[in-house]
C-alpha cells in the first residue's frame, strides 16, 4: 500500500509515496476524455483548468485510491480503513485483487494523468470542506468519465455546501445523529448485490448510526437498512425505513455509500470487510451489479383499460381477480356488481334477487385491446347496505390450466344464481372448468365441467374468498371464505352461536372456518383430472376418513383451515410455498375481555395446518370462548396449542389441529401487535403494553390483498421485466392505500412457515402509485411472463365498476446492471 504524506502529524508513521504529478494535456491520455468546470452558480477563479480524464478511469491493473483528508482532526478509523481496503485488495481470487494507494492531498483531483489511473476513489474523509472548487470539478470529471466512488461513514459530511456531492453520497447526516456506539440490527434486503449477498439476513453489529436529514429511499438503491427498534436513534430518527448502505449510477459513474464504519473495530469485522469487498468489486468495474432496482423513477405505471362505455362493461366488470396466460394475455374477472345506473334486487320474494353478471375479460398486450370473453349469471348483485342486505358472492376466482395454450381450459370459482334457495337463503359454490377459444377469446359456457361444489349461506354478508392457484405438481388450491358476520360478537371472534336463519348460523365461524367437516373458511387442495373430476393429493390436513370421534367428521379436500377470507392466494412453484392473506373482523382495539383487535393477516404456508380463526390470530393470540345459553358472557380463553370446537353448530371434530402462528398481522394500532403474556400464555391485551413487531405497516380501514412472489427470468429478453433484486420477494398489499401495507418482503428460509417474521420490507407505494389518480384500491396483482406487473384497481365505489376501475401495468425501464459488460476492468472477473 502506498500512502502520500499529509504533513499534519509528525507523531504518526507514514508510508510516504508522493503521487506523481501528471501532465494535464489530453494528448497524453488514452480513452475518451471527460471535462468538468465549476458548478453553475458556484464562485470560482476567472480561469478554470479543464480536466480531461480517460474514460473509463483505471484499467485491468486495478488501482484503488483512498482519500482521507479532513477539515478536523483525522479520525482513528483512517488507518484501520486503509489497512482493511489494502487487505481486501490482496486477498480473494486473483481476478478480484487490486492495488491500494492512499493520500490526503486533494491536488490529486486536478492531476488528470494520476486521477485517471484509479478505478475507484474511496472517501474515508472526516467531513468538512476538503476540496476547493477546482478539485471538486476534477472529481466531477472523474465520475463523468465513468469512475467509481465509495464513501464510508463520515464521508457524508464532506463538502457540505456542494449539491453535486450531496447527490454523489446520496444523503446528509442529521446534525443531532447519535454519537454513541450502539449494537443494532441491519436488515440486508438486497440478496443479489456483491456487497450484501453473502451477509446475514439480520446482521447484528455495533457502530455509530447516522440519521439522515432527507431519507434517500427511492432516489438511491438501498441494499441494507438499520432497524431503529434495536437501538436508540434519537430525536432525528428516520423510522422503519432507515437506509444504511446504498448505491446508484451517478453522473456517468458508480457511487456506493455506507453509513457504517464509524468505529476502528468495524474494519476488523469479517462481515463488514465482505461488505466493503462487494462495494469495491462494483465500483472498480470488477463486477456488474444492479443499483437501479428500487429507484422510483425507473418504473412506469400505465393504465391499460379505458373507462366503460355508458351502460356497458365493455372494458371491465367489478374487478375481482386476474391471471396471466403463458402468451402474455391477461384474463380478469368482474364479481357481479351491476353498472351503478342499473337497479339491484334485494327482495327475497323476487326471483331476480341478487342476479348479476360475472364477466371475464381478456386484455392482449400485443394489440392493447380488450375483449369480453363471456359472462356467468351469478348471485352477487345486491348492492350495499348492512351485512344482512349486501353480498360478496358472485364470480370470485379464475385460474388457467397448466396446459392452457393447448386446451384453453379456464377454471372459475363462482356462485351460480340458478342454484340459490330463496326460502332457506342458501346457495352453492362451484369450481368449474370452461373452455376458451384461443383464437377468438370467447368462453364456451356450454363446456362447463363442475369439479367441486358445496353449500354456502347467503343470508348474511361477507367474506366469500375466491382465489385459486397451482403448485408445481399441478394441484389446484381453492380459497373459500367463511361468509359470516362478526357484527354479533362486537367485532371480535366470530363465535356467536345464536343468530341463525332457518337453522343455519351466520355469525359462528366455528360452523365454517373452525369446522373440520365444512369447506368454507378454508384453502382446499385438489388434483383436477382431465375428465372433469378430481383426486385428493397426499399431505392434506385430513384424509376424509379419520376415525376420530366416530368418523365422518373431516373433509379430505382441506389443506388449510382457520382462515377468514383468503381472497388472494399464490403458490411459488419454485418452492411450493403457499402465500395467503385474509381479512380480520371489525374490532378497532384489543379487549382484555374478548381478545385481539381486528388483525388482517398474511401467512407463508409450508404444510397443511390450522391457522387459527376464530380461535386465535396473529402469533397465536387467543380469543375468549362464548356459547349458549348466553353468548354475551365470556368463558375461558381458547388454547391455541389444543383448540376445541365446542360450538352447537359444529358437525366436525371437537379436538382440532394445533394452531400454526401467522407471518404478518396488523391492526389499527400498527403492525404485528404483541403483548406480555401471563403464566397461561394469555396476552394482556392492554394497548399501553403492546409492542409492534412490524413497524413498517399499520391499518385502520384494512383489507389484505395478498400478492405474488416474483421470480426473475435471466434468460428472458424482455426489456420491461422487474430486475433480479426482487427475486424471491413476496408482495403483500392492502385494498386501501393509506398507511396499510404495499410492500415486498423477504422471508428467512429457516423460519418461513413456522411463524417467522419477515426480515426485510421494501415499500412499493411510489412504484405501484397510490392516490386518487393512481392505484388506490388494489384488488389483485400478478406478474406476467415478460416480468411486468399487472394490477387491478377496484375503483372508488362498492359493488359496482366505475371510471376508476381499471387494469394497470407496471414496467421497469432502468436497463441492465452496470457497468456494461464490455466496460468491465477484467473480463475474467465477471464470471
Amino acid at each position: 500500500m502506498h500512502r502520500a504524506p499529509h504533513h499534519r502529524s509528525r507523531s504518526r508513521r507514514r508510508a510516504a509515496v508522493a503521487l506523481a504529478a501528471g501532465a494535464m494535456a489530453a494528448s497524453l491520455l488514452v480513452g475518451t476524455p471527460a471535462t468538468a468546470g465549476p458548478n453553475p452558480g458556484e464562485p470560482g477563479p476567472s480561469t478554470w483548468t479543464t480536466l480531461s480524464i480517460q474514460s473509463p478511469p483505471g484499467g485491468a491493473q486495478v488501482r484503488v485510491l483512498v482519500f482521507h483528508a479532513s477539515a478536523t482532526a483525522e479520525s482513528p478509523t483512517v488507518d484501520a480503513g486503509i489497512a482493511a481496503v489494502e487487505s481486501i485488495g490482496q486477498s480473494g481470487p486473483a481476478a478480484q485483487q487490486f492495488r491500494t494507494e492512499a493520500t490526503d492531498d486533494a491536488s490529486v483531483f486536478t492531476d488528470a494523468r494520476t486521477l485517471g489511473r484509479y478505478n475507484v476513489i474511496v472517501f474515508l474523509t472526516g467531513g468538512g470542506d476538503v476540496l476547493d472548487p477546482e478539485q471538486e470539478a476534477g472529481l466531477e470529471a472523474y465520475m463523468e468519465a465513468g469512475g467509481g466512488f465509495l464513501g464510508i461513514h463520515n464521508a457524508a459530511r464532506t463538502e457540505p455546501y456542494s449539491d453535486w456531492f450531496t447527490g454523489l453520497v446520496g444523503a446528509r447526516p442529521a446534525a443531532n445523529s447519535p454519537t454513541a456506539v450502539q449494537r443494532a440490527t441491519v436488515e440486508v434486503g438486497d440478496r443479489q448485490h456483491p456487497a450484501t449477498k453473502q451477509l446475514p439476513l439480520h446482521w447484528k453489529r455495533p457502530d455509530q448510526w447516522l440519521n439522515w436529514t432527507v431519507n434517500p429511499s427511492g432516489t438511491v438503491h438501498t441494499v441494507a437498512r438499520v432497524k431503529e427498534n434495536t437501538y436508540t436513534p434519537g430525536a432525528s430518527a428516520n423510522g422503519w425505513d432507515h437506509p444504511v448502505s446504498w448505491c446508484r449510477d451517478y453522473d456517468g459513474g458508480r457511487s456506493f455509500y455506507t453509513g457504517m464504519g464509524g468505529t476502528v473495530e468495524s474494519f476488523a469485522e469479517t462481515d463488514f470487510r465482505d461488505h466493503l469487498r462487494g462495494a469495491l468489486l462494483w465500483t472498480t468495474r470488477l463486477s456488474r451489479a444492479d443499483c437501479k432496482a428500487t429507484i422510483d423513477a425507473h418504473y412506469a405505471a400505465e393504465r391499460v383499460t379505458q373507462p366503460n362505455q355508458p351502460g356497458q362493461n365493455d372494458q371491465i366488470g367489478e374487478p375481482h381477480g386476474l391471471v396471466a396466460a403463458p402468451d402474455g394475455r391477461i384474463l380478469y374477472i368482474g364479481r357481479g356488481g351491476a353498472d351503478s345506473s342499473q337497479p339491484v334486487v334485494t327482495d327475497w320474494n323476487d326471483p331476480g334477487i341478487g342476479k348479476g353478471k360475472g364477466e371475464i375479460h381478456v386484455y392482449d398486450p400485443k394489440t392493447r385491446k380488450v375483449r369480453l370473453a363471456g359472462a356467468l349469471t351469478v348471485f352477487g348483485n345486491k348492492g350495499g347496505g348492512d351485512e344482512l342486505i349486501k353480498n360478496e358472492e358472485g364470480l370470485l376466482g379464475i385460474e388457467l390450466d397448466p396446459d392452457f395454450l393447448s386446451n384453453g381450459w379456464v377454471y372459475l370459482h363462482y356462485t351460480p344464481h340458478s342454484r340459490i334457495n330463496r326460502d332457506t337463503h342458501m346457495a352453492e359454490r362451484y369450481v368449474s372448468r370452461f373452455t376458451l377459444d384461443l383464437a377468438t377469446d370467447k368462453l364456451d359456457l356450454a363446456s362447463e365441467k363442475v369439479l367441486l361444489k358445496w353449500p354456502v349461506q347467503i343470508h348474511s354478508c361477507c367474506h366469500a374468498g375466491g382465489g385459486m392457484a397451482w403448485d408445481s405438481k399441478e394441484n389446484l388450491y381453492i380459497a373459500t371464505g367463511d361468509n359470516n358476520s362478526s357484527g354479533f360478537s362486537s367485532g371480535y371472534s366470530g363465535n356467536n352461536p345464536e343468530p341463525d336463519f332457518k337453522g343455519v348460523s351466520f355469525a359462528d365461524a366455528r360452523r365454517t372456518s373452525g369446522n373440520t367437516n365444512n369447506l368454507n373458511g378454508k384453502i382446499l387442495r385438489i388434483h383436477p383430472e382431465d375428465d372433469g373430476t378430481y383426486t385428493i393429493p397426499e399431505g392434506n390436513l385430513f384424509t376424509g376418513e379419520e376415525p376420530d370421534e366416530g368418523g365422518g367428521k373431516t373433509r379430505g379436500e382441506i389443506y388449510v383451515m382457520g382462515v377468514r377470507n383468503p381472497a388472494r392466494i399464490f403458490v411459488d412453484k419454485q418452492t411450493d410455498i403457499l402465500y395467503a392473506g385474509w381479512v380480520g373482523p371489525d374490532a378497532g382495539a384489543p379487549s382484555t375481555t374478548w381478545g385481539p383487535a381486528k388483525y388482517d393477516t398474511f401467512a407463508a404456508i409450508t404444510k397443511a395446518g390450522n391457522h387459527g380463526w376464530p380461535y386465535c390470530m396473529g402469533n397465536n393470540q387467543p380469543y375468549r370462548d362464548r356459547n349458549l345459553p348466553d353468548p354475551s358472557k365470556p368463558l375461558g380463553w381458547y388454547d391455541c396449542a389444543r383448540p376445541k370446537n365446542e360450538s352447537p353448530n359444529n358437525d366436525g371434530l371437537v379436538n382440532l389441529p394445533p394452531v400454526t402462528p401467522n407471518t404478518i398481522w396488523y391492526a389499527p394500532q400498527g403492525g404485528g401487535p404483541d403483548f406480555p403474556r401471563n403464566a397461561a400464555g394469555v396476552p394482556s391485551y392492554k394497548t399501553e403494553e403492546q409492542k409492534l413487531l412490524l413497524p413498517w405497516l399499520k391499518g385502520g380501514g384494512q383489507a389484505t390483498m395478498n400478492g405474488p412472489v416474483y421470480r426473475h427470468d435471466a434468460t428472458s429478453d424482455s426489456t420491461v421485466k422487474w430486475p433480479a433484486y426482487w427475486d424471491g420477494k413476496w408482495f403483500v398489499g392492502d385494498f386501501y392505500d393509506g398507511d396499510q401495507p404495499r410492500h415486498a418482503v423477504l422471508m428467512d428460509p429457516r423460519t418461513v412457515g413456522k411463524g417467522g417474521l419477515p426480515v426485510h420490507a421494501e415499500s412499493l407505494k411510489k412504484i405501484i402509485p397510490v392516490g386518487a389518480n393512481g392505484i388506490r384500491n388494489l384488488m389483485d396483482w400478478k406478474f406476467a411472463p415478460d416480468g411486468s406487473l399487472y394490477v387491478l384497481d377496484y375503483g372508488r365505489g362498492f359493488f359496482t365498476s366505475d371510471a376508476k376501475s381499471a387494469l394497470w401495468r407496471v414496467t421497469y425501464k432502468g436497463g441492465e446492471p452496470t457497468p456494461a459488460a464490455d466496460a468491465l476492468a477484467r473480463k475474467a472477473a465477471a464470471q
